[in-house]
């Protein structure tokens, strides 16, 4: 059944995708300063375009998951969103908001963007994914919090599932995490400890739950198994992220100045981390093995797969491969990191969200999937994006790799300039492949405005 309120989820879908498209671009931006240092300096430098595209990922998927959420719990919950006209206000706030901050990165000096927006008053800015002014923090707090109240009340009016209480959980754990963003202790040890209160415990821990809610709604619906199968799976999950998650957190100890028995906690529970994404692929493919229902959206479901699988590889394998406190002693803050960036959060985070995008536009516009050639486009910019990324990430590994030995483990370690010099092939490799990736995102927009036979009315 289709509620009325759902439609409020259309334009924070079509602004994450928006937003996607940017990120990418400046990705592209910084993957070509790698290799020819002044390109496009001094109008756009390196950290300049850094900071553009690491806050519009977060941006555009706490979009995603807003979106999603306003899609979900009325249908969970068999109840009408506690106000539309509230979550389309804080839409037009956020992106307003995320807009002019963008707007400060590229045409205010950073140092100058502190002064005039009151970081002397609470010093928050210049740390790595929580650049935002402090203006932007409190707007974003502002913002989930009201966003949350919406959700939260159409929740308590309602049916209560076992989905609705995991996603709620993730998105208040979202919120909670996100104050650490305002303590910024002088103590550089202490700085980086609760740093990662926000960082890690977002992306390793209640951004997870997020994951399992939206991959748990659509199977559901793609495959008609019984809710009470899929809802046993998340349970066991999600249990498995929050153990092995929060305490992995120390694998982020290791070199920082903290006790050495992070060394010992980190290596251990972080190693652990592998296994609720495996047993989220496995999830996946059962569902759909058992599947009941022969669903007409079958992008939507070859995204949930997809999902599964890039999250174990992505966060799973190349989160383990540096993880233990002896490598990475070796590899930390090397392109190895990067690679396993790249795949987790593509795997983990962008799939999900484009997962419930494939599923829920349709219905948004009326009907239970969109035409079989349009569908086909769509699986077409699925593979040009996943490949890409799976290039991506090998290129950026052997990039790490290769610097890995010539800095620190050759008998005549070289600069680190030297070393980048030496690794600048795959550099150019990674940038070929960021370009057949905007091409994929580029077609798997496109099939959205395909005409063809339509599909039963939802």
């Amino acid at each position: 059944m289709q509620y009325k309120s759902q439609a409020v989820a259309k334009p924070y879908f079509v602004a994450a995708i928006g937003l996607f498209v940017g990120q990418i671009v400046f990705g592209l931006v910084m993957g070509l300063q790698y290799v020819v240092g002044d390109f496009l300096f001094p109008a756009i430098p390196f950290n300049v375009a850094r900071m553009v595209h690491t806050n519009l990922l977060i941006v555009w998927l706490l979009f995603g998951f807003m979106g999603a959420a306003y899609y979900m719990v009325p249908e969970e919950s068999e109840t009408e969103l506690h106000s539309p006209k509230l979550a389309l206000i804080l839409f037009w706030v956020f992106l307003v908001a995320g807009a002019l901050t963008v707007l400060g990165y590229l045409m205010v000096p950073y140092a100058k963007l502190a002064e005039m927006t009151g970081n002397n008053l609470l010093p928050t800015m210049g740390r790595e994914f929580l650049e935002q002014p402090l203006i932007t923090k409190v707007g974003i707090v502002v913002v989930a919090l009201a966003f949350l109240y919406n959700i939260s009340m159409t929740v308590l009016k309602g049916r209560k599932t076992s989905i609705t209480m995991v996603l709620l959980l993730g998105l208040w754990g979202l919120a909670v995490f996100f104050l650490f963003s305002f303590y910024n202790p002088a103590n550089l040890v202490l700085d980086k400890f609760y740093w990662w209160w926000v960082v890690h415990l977002w992306v390793e821990g209640v951004w997870e739950l997020i994951l399992g809610a939206l991959l748990a709604f659509v199977l559901i619906k793609v495959t008609g198994v019984d809710r009470e199968v899929i809802e046993k799976w998340l349970y066991v999950i999600i249990a498995m992220t929050i153990i092995t998650g929060v305490i992995g957190t120390g694998h982020h100890y290791f070199w920082i100045g903290t006790p050495g028995y992070w060394q010992w906690w980190g290596s251990a529970f972080s190693a652990l981390e592998p296994i609720p994404f495996f047993m989220m692929t496995v999830f996946a493919f059962n569902m759909v093995n058992r599947r009941r229902r022969d669903h007409p959206n079958k992008v939507a479901t070859l995204w949930a797969l997809g999902t599964g699988v890039m999250a174990f590889l992505g966060a799973g394998v190349w989160g383990f491969l540096h993880t233990l406190a002896p490598v990475n002693y070796y590899t930390h803050g090397t392109q190895i990191t990067a690679a396993h960036g790249h795949m987790a959060f593509y795997g983990a985070y962008v799939m999900v969200v484009l997962t419930i995008i494939s599923y829920a536009m349709p219905m948004l516009r009326g009907r239970q999937a969109n035409s079989n050639k349009s569908q086909v486009v769509e699986m077409w910019g699925f593979w040009l994006m996943t490949v890409s990324m799976v290039f991506i990430t090998l290129f950026l590994t052997a990039a790490g790799i290769l610097q890995t030995w010539l800095q620190r483990v050759s008998s005549t370690p070289m600069p680190f300039m030297q070393a980048q010099d030496q690794v600048a092939i795959f550099y150019w490799a990674r940038e070929l492949a960021g370009v057949i990736f905007l091409i994929g995102l580029v077609v798997y927009l496109f099939s959205f405005f395909i005409k063809g036979e339509e599909k039963a009315k939802a």
